[in-house]
């Protein structure tokens, strides 16, 4: 009897085992409403990495438990003992950015609006200023002994020895009082009471007596300074002290500002958000001044002078040369003798406080200039230019300064330049001009920063693969990159105070962001500290799409992402995903921010559709001609790498030619609209997201890069604009936009609803979002615009295959 029901129970977690097992293996089956949930049913991945200050622990966000906002946790420097930071723990912690003195012994920076300084060794703050009003941009004085910060526009010292603050600067709004007083029938009535009375002519006389006496005896005062109506902007003082550096902003009077109107508000009332201006726009214009302390006078820099200062853009000087009238000639006479606007950033000083370069940009953005500056003269002599017909950008680039800094000797200066074709870092001798490439090759490298001791670099590169990203080390003068991240994907590495260690952030295409922790040496083991990914999400095998290359018709070489069936039909269906911001990189090899989609390509894969996902021309990664390969034609290399992408997946993949679908957001809803229009017999269903329909209404600083601005570029306007080829529409459409969107604005399918009325075409419907801007926030907004995106796809990629039958 007791055998027996042993057996029984034997047989029983046997097949409970069993059971169990079955469930396990059993792969999750995806829903669009599964994917579209609250990311957190992925599980959050930790970010906001730091160190404290010691190197003891790493700090960051994370939200193991799904609770309704992240939380602050820590874990010790070996990845051991992770711990939620307690509210009074918090408090306490100074903030993760602000700016150390040379032995790193000191921290400075802004907290809630107030300066503190920060004792390294000691672990204790001091907090500097207590006030209502905001104090910001905390730094230290070149001799370390002073703190300096910004209160109300004006810049301000706090001494560290004796806690003294002593006011810098006086800048203040409006006109000099003497100068706004001025009336010429005042003052001949005062000349003529000193001319005629005694009495006045002598009290007039104490009076400036007096005035020079309180003067003598009052402590010395900055010189005031008055803006009138313009913005003081990046005050900052000299190493002796002697001069201080602003920039004055002047904001344009007559700009118009586009309105978005919120129909879903708390109060019941359709209200009015003030958004942006429109590319051509009237933009905020710089000067950048030098206030002499000594000489209490302050004068502007200017860029007159620097090579390529009156060189218009080829696009403007080819538009001339086509003219053949003389009215045309005088005026590109005036156009060529024209300063052209720019703005200056810095200074940026040598340690040993002698010298200072600045970087100056021109408004159209196809000029960087790097400049050694004279404070006491304000002349400026270049050391290097980075001219682009196209615009200037890229990894440590950007749209200001860019990366800059001083080498060791105090004779070089570093910075990054895409002069190669690829972002790489340089040096440039401020005596000789001798310029040299520190690295080189066919990747870019990003985030360069000097090792303590000043004898190596760190930065991050894809010299391995385009789609990989990993951090190196280097010799000061170049040489040999030593690789020091090894896991597949792209590292955001964080190093320790000290720099032995290595906070690292890590994912792979199939796998979102887990932190690490890794001695600073090659070949060193990563220890993995967090482990964020719900039970849920892991029960499916979420795939690893193929990183492919193919030809475009242009012999450019594309790079792409490939999402499979696991038994591809023959001549089966394919849908072509387009990214958004045009420079952004996806087909890479770690965690995409477009995770919903990345899910999305899974479900579509699951139920027998192959996808596309192409870095087009302008995507990042890839250098300065992929970048600027959209220059003056949004719509033209760009969308013909869709086309050759199309047909790639016919050729290799047996995809049917007439069952292809394309979808993308933002900049991908624009390229999704101008293949719908101009290559209707290549895509038979398209859905736009959010798109931009017309770019003379999109914003200046991005447009005005790429297609110049649409007065002196129509022609480039008029090519790029989905709105003018509407005609051309023959497949289904799907247009999806958020009505409060604040960045690419309901106006903008509205004008393109309006065309395709007038137009007279039936094939398309428009999906409207009353609560959603551009990025999407609530659940049922993703849900139910991604049903359609699936159903247009079902409806018409599937049905052509019934059709046939």
């Amino acid at each position: 009897m007791l055998f027996k029901m042993r057996f029984v129970a034997l047989w029983a977690f046997l097949l409970l085992s069993a059971g169990t097992a079955q469930t396990q293996d059993k792969k999750m089956e995806l829903s669009v409403e599964k994917i579209m949930r609250d990311p957190k049913w992925i599980g959050t991945s930790p970010s906001n990495i730091f160190w404290s200050e010691d190197g003891k622990k790493i700090y960051f966000s994370w939200n193991p438990d799904g609770n309704k906002a992240d939380s602050l946790y820590s874990v010790s420097a070996d990845g051991k003992n992770i711990q939620k930071v307690s509210p009074r723990e918090r408090l306490q912690l100074p903030a993760p950015n602000g700016q150390y003195n040379r032995a790193k012994t000191r921290k400075v920076y802004e907290k809630n609006g107030d300066i503190y300084l920060y004792d390294i060794k000691a672990g204790k703050p001091q907090q500097i200023t207590n006030t209502v009003e905001r104090e910001s941009s905390p730094a230290f004085s070149h001799s370390e002994q002073k703190v300096l910060y910004v209160k109300d526009n004006n810049l301000y010292a706090w001494t560290i020895n004796n806690g003294q603050t002593v006011q810098l600067t006086d800048f203040r709004k409006g006109r000099k009082p003497a100068d706004e007083d001025k009336d010429p029938q005042r003052d001949w009535l005062k000349a003529q009471q000193l001319a005629l009375l005694q009495t006045v002519r002598d009290r007039e006389a104490e009076k400036e007596t007096l005035e020079k006496q309180l003067k003598r005896e009052s402590p010395a005062r900055p010189k005031e300074i008055y803006t009138e109506d313009k913005a003081v902007a990046s005050q900052s003082l000299s190493p002796d002290e002697q001069f201080v550096f602003f920039q004055l902003i002047a904001r344009p009077k007559n700009a118009k500002v586009a309105i978005v109107p919120n129909y879903i508000t708390s109060s019941g009332y359709t209200e009015d958000l003030m958004t942006r201006t429109k590319v051509g726009d009237a933009q905020n214009a710089s000067a950048f001044f030098v206030y002499d302390t000594k000489r209490d006078t302050a004068f502007s820099v200017s860029m007159k002078g620097i090579a390529g200062m009156d060189q218009q853009p080829a696009y403007i000087a080819e538009r001339v040369a086509k003219s053949a009238s003389a009215k045309d000639s005088a005026s590109t006479k005036t156009r060529k003798e024209a300063i052209r606007a720019t703005a200056i950033y810095g200074p940026y000083w040598s340690d040993n406080g002698r010298q200072a370069v600045v970087v100056a940009r021109s408004e159209d953005n196809k000029d960087r200039w790097i400049l050694k500056l004279d404070p006491a003269t304000g002349k400026l002599s270049l050391l290097d230019r980075q001219r682009d017909e196209a615009w200037i950008n890229g990894p440590g680039i950007g749209y200001g300064s860019g990366d800059i800094g001083w080498m060791p000797d105090n004779q070089r200066v570093w910075f990054q330049s895409e002069e190669s074709g690829y972002a790489h870092l340089y040096t440039v001798d401020v005596r000789s001009g001798q310029k040299k490439a520190l690295t080189s090759g066919k990747f870019e490298v990003s985030g360069v920063r000097l090792s303590d001791d000043k004898k190596n670099w760190y930065f991050t590169a894809n010299k391995t693969h385009p789609g990989e990203q990993h951090f190196y080390r280097m010799p000061l003068e170049g040489g040999e990159l030593v690789q020091l991240t090894d896991m597949p994907g792209a590292q955001e590495v964080t190093l320790s105070p000290n720099e032995k260690d290595l906070a690292i952030r890590s994912s792979a295409s199939n796998m979102p962001w887990e932190l690490y922790v890794m001695d600073n040496k090659k070949n060193g083991k990563p220890k993995q500290v967090t482990h964020s990914l719900t039970a849920e999400f892991k029960s499916y095998d979420w795939r690893e799409p193929e990183v492919v290359t193919f030809k475009a018709q242009d012999g450019a070489e594309v790079y792409a992402r490939v999402y499979r069936p696991e038994k591809p039909e023959q001549n089966g269906p394919a849908v072509v995903f387009v990214h958004g911001a045009g420079y952004l990189q996806n087909a890479h090899k770690w965690w995409s921010s477009y995770f919903r989609e990345y899910m999305f390509h899974n479900f579509l894969a699951d139920q027998g559709y192959t996808v596309l996902d192409i870095d087009y021309r302008g995507s990042a990664g890839y250098g300065r001609d992929v970048r600027t390969g959209i220059y003056r034609f949004m719509g033209g290399k760009d969308l013909s790498d869709h086309v050759d992408g199309a047909k790639f997946l016919t050729e290799k993949y047996n995809v049917d030619p007439s069952r292809i679908g394309i979808y993308g957001g933002s900049y991908g809803g624009f390229i999704t609209l101008m293949a719908m229009f101009t290559e209707p017999d290549v895509f038979a269903a398209g859905a736009a997201l959010r798109s931009v329909t017309d770019w003379a209404h999109y914003n200046h600083g991005y447009t005005s890069n790429i297609l110049n601005t649409p007065y002196t570029d129509s022609t480039a306007y008029a090519k790029s604009s989905p709105i003018y080829y509407a005609e051309g529409l023959k497949g289904a459409l799907l247009i999806a936009h958020g009505m409060v969107d604040t960045n690419v604005h309901f106006q903008d399918v509205v004008r393109l609803t309006q065309r395709l009325i007038e137009l007279g075409k039936d094939n398309w419907e428009l999906a409207v979002y009353p609560v959603e801007s551009h990025g999407f926030v609530e659940p049922a907004s993703w849900t139910d615009e991604y049903k359609r995106i699936f159903k247009l796809f079902e409806e018409n990629l599937k049905k052509k295959k019934e059709d046939k039958s």
